[in-house]
């Protein structure tokens, strides 16, 4: 909900340019950046359920300061800059430390379907969330919808906090080196894996299309084809559903296909929706066609995608390096990331908002083809049957 009303804010409430949400896309990519590294070796240092806790209750109050400002009338993007800012760096912290958790509770053959079952539970949130988030906007301001949102953030702390599962105690290691040499060494281990280094490249290519799509799939929509804050909402809860197939199609996929093949073939499926968006002719029953149909196809390919490629990574890299492994991979993303942000503004202003939405979906059919030319056998074993 948080992050469509906050884009909702922006280009609403505030009349973004498609510069400015290019910036306000990078507010929440460069903070990641610069910590990435640092916040895997935090990760591996310390036990991650109290540090997705904290995450949670710091997320929550600084969200909070934006409906703040809305009544005292000061809202405007320099807040909503600095506020995407601090939220993206305990965004990673929270994503780091919850990627690298799930392996100390579940055992490695579950690792898909564990991933599968968050996954699903993640979409279920996604119908709903979406869906009110865009009602939200119209019915009550963009800042209301970030209230509620701030206030999802203490019920997520609470929810980790009754996990029953005593998460075990960091190993001992030998001596540190400081946080520089033990990144250093997550980076070095990433890179020493044919598969994670496969999959770094990929998600190298695959993140032109985030940068293209986070940042003017919403104007696109609302400026460009005329669609209703709360028809949008309704379009983008769509995707929740196909999400929650795709998390229960995962393990299936997993089985049939392997893990490798199927996070290419969610590569490849996700960018033929994405090629969908730009042929949206306007807010006709023809373009609410294709904006629900990327939806449906894209979310459920992107869900498979995800799901195989955290399960290949939490059982390729050991405990104890996963948090900067996790982060090494982030870091890479999100270099990518600020770069095809400008890159995709520039395009937008040059030769316009459809043809940038169309390189966006094409760097997905990159990113799957290094993966197929790249083929390896899933390292992922599957389990024979698991508790519901």
């Amino acid at each position: 909900m948080g992050g469509v009303a906050v884009a909702f804010a922006a280009v609403i409430a505030l009349g973004a340019t498609p510069i400015q949400m290019g910036l306000l896309r990078g507010a929440q990519a460069l903070p990641m950046l610069l910590t990435s590294l640092v916040a895997g070796v935090w990760v591996d240092r310390l036990r991650r359920r109290p540090v997705m806790i904290a995450a949670d209750l710091a997320r929550a109050a600084l969200l909070a300061t934006i409906p703040a400002a809305a009544i005292w009338g000061t809202l405007g993007m320099r807040q909503l800059y600095g506020v995407m800012l601090g939220a993206a760096m305990l965004d990673l912290v929270f994503d780091v430390s919850y990627a690298s958790y799930l392996p100390t509770i579940v055992s490695r053959e579950e690792l898909v379907d564990a991933n599968s079952k968050l996954a699903a539970s993640y979409a279920v949130a996604e119908v709903a969330g979406f869906g009110l988030s865009g009602w939200l906007v119209q019915w009550l301001t963009a800042p209301i919808a970030i209230l509620v949102d701030a206030l999802s953030f203490l019920v997520s702390a609470l929810s980790i906090a009754l996990i029953g599962s005593s998460e075990p105690a960091r190993p001992e290691a030998a001596p540190r080196a400081g946080f520089l040499a033990e990144a250093i060494d997550g980076a070095r281990y990433l890179m020493s894996d044919r598969r994670l280094r496969l999959i770094a490249a990929s998600n190298a290519i695959a993140v032109f299309s985030d940068g293209a799509f986070g940042s003017l799939y919403m104007l696109f929509v609302l400026d460009r084809l005329g669609f209703t804050a709360g028809a949008l909402g309704m379009i983008i809860a769509t995707g929740g559903v196909s999400a929650l197939a795709g998390a229960l199609a995962a393990r299936r996929s997993a089985a049939v296909f392997g893990g490798w093949n199927a996070m290419a073939l969610g590569l490849a499926l996700e960018g033929g929706a994405l090629a969908m968006v730009p042929l949206a002719p306007g807010a006709t029953a023809v373009g609410a066609a294709l904006l629900v149909g990327q939806q449906l196809l894209g979310d459920a390919a992107a869900t498979i995608r995800e799901i195989n490629r955290t399960a290949i990574v939490q059982a390729v890299a050991p405990t104890q390096v996963l948090g900067r492994v996790n982060s090494g991979l982030w870091f890479v993303h999100l270099t990518g990331l600020l770069i095809s942000l400008m890159v995709a503004a520039v395009m937008a202003t040059v030769i316009g908002m459809r043809l940038a939405l169309a390189a966006g979906a094409a760097a997905l059919w990159i990113a799957a083809a290094i993966l197929v030319v790249g083929r390896v056998d899933s390292p992922i074993p599957i389990a024979e049957r698991t508790e519901a």
